[in-house]
């Protein structure tokens, strides 16, 4: 079957001067233009292609990877707008994402970016997408877990933090509290599930909990150290703000890092800061 919007793995069933034919394993064919082919393409090669209409409506192939694919959330930019709709760029030669009038919330405007999520239109088959987000990211059935690695797209910014969406699926917060790097709208990030409340709220943080998170960072700053000479100039007695911004980790996590390289002996602890040892 022929997935639009997704990547699949294709067969080249035969050559055309207007490009390749791949066909599935119902036979199913979709030509692959000859802007993504080469001379050495033959029958029986495998292609990882991905499918979409274009602009005439008919079903074609490209060697891009688009910005999304059916089911994900992204921030797109608005390239045009017209009394239909507006038009977003998603990364393919030739072909923007349509954005319907029905499927806009609050004012879209060209030249800007939105977070979006992409669809497979039931009635034309196309991919559109749609700034109203409640019937495919909620969190009315919970599949992640406290600890869990997802990942996530960084929606909106409120006085307490960022609004995310977690795995193209639910809505979690990243507090400002919890963060020590910058972050900003569209961004996308990999981070875990701190907490998942009575009410269905998920809390996220942008570094694993435990013992985890402090091999983790132990291993941050080291890679840390061999960029810079071998040494950083903080230490346990530097503020949290000089740690954070060398860094990128809270005072807390820095010590217990700090703390677990000075007990291997990897690292020793100067006035000046930290820097490795001999045994390193």
């Amino acid at each position: 079957m022929l997935k639009v919007g997704s990547i699949q793995k294709l067969t080249v069933c035969r050559v055309s001067e207007y490009g390749l034919y791949l066909a599935d394993e119902e036979q199913n064919e979709v030509l692959l233009p000859n802007r993504y082919t080469s001379l050495t393409d033959q029958v029986g090669d495998e292609k990882e292609v991905f499918i979409y209409h274009d602009s005439e409506d008919r079903l074609v192939a490209t060697t891009e990877t688009p910005l999304l694919k059916v089911g994900e959330a992204g921030f797109l930019k608005v390239v045009d707008k017209t009394l239909h709709g507006a038009f977003l760029d998603w990364g393919l030669y030739g072909k923007d994402l349509f954005l319907p009038n029905r499927n806009q919330q609050g004012g879209i405007l060209p030249g800007k970016s939105y977070i979006v999520y992409m669809y497979q239109d039931s009635i034309t088959g196309r991919c559109v997408a749609t700034t109203k987000l409640k019937s495919f990211i909620n969190n009315d059935v919970i599949t992640v877990e406290p600890r869990q690695q997802v990942s996530m797209l960084v929606a909106s910014e409120s006085p307490i933090g960022f609004r995310v969406i977690i795995n193209n699926r639910h809505w979690g917060m990243l507090y400002h509290d919890q963060l020590f790097q910058k972050v900003a709208v569209g961004d996308r990030l990999t981070g875990y599930v701190r907490r998942i409340t009575e009410d269905n709220r998920i809390d996220v943080n942008l570094q694993q909990g435990g013992y985890a998170q402090v091999k983790d960072s132990a291993e941050v700053l080291v890679k840390l150290l061999e960029e810079n000479g071998g040494r950083l100039p903080v230490n346990d007695n530097s503020t949290p703000d000089q740690i954070a911004r060398l860094t990128r980790m809270s005072k807390k996590s820095f010590k217990r890092s700090l703390g677990t390289l000075l007990k291997s002996g990897r690292v020793e602890m100067t006035d000046e800061g930290i820097r490795f040892t001999t045994k390193h």
